[in-house]
């Protein structure tokens, strides 16, 4: 099993928690919004959960599901995430 760090960790919640904030903004239940998609209800519910990562092809998906550009959803993300957020603090 692979270990992830704190700050990876905190990256999978912020997403998790976006996606299900615009899931809901367009009122849909994460079991009509994966149906409707075409992605993986258990998935959909685990990324919401910041569980797991998120495979691109997966991310892209969800965010033309939810009527964004996939440039969009990750500036939002840096947003949400502020401007010091690194994963790697030696870069």
């Amino acid at each position: 099993m692979q270990r992830h760090s704190e700050k990876t960790l905190h990256l999978t919640k912020k997403l998790g928690e976006l996606i299900r904030n615009e899931r809901m903004r367009k009122n849909l239940s994460c079991t009509k919004f994966a149906y409707q998609f075409d992605i993986d209800k258990g998935n959909l519910n685990r990324i919401e959960n910041g569980l797991i990562d998120c495979k691109f092809t997966t991310l892209w998906k969800i965010s033309e599901a939810i009527g964004l550009k996939l440039s969009e959803l990750i500036k939002i993300l840096e947003n949400n995430l502020g401007d010091n957020f690194k994963l790697d603090d030696d870069i």
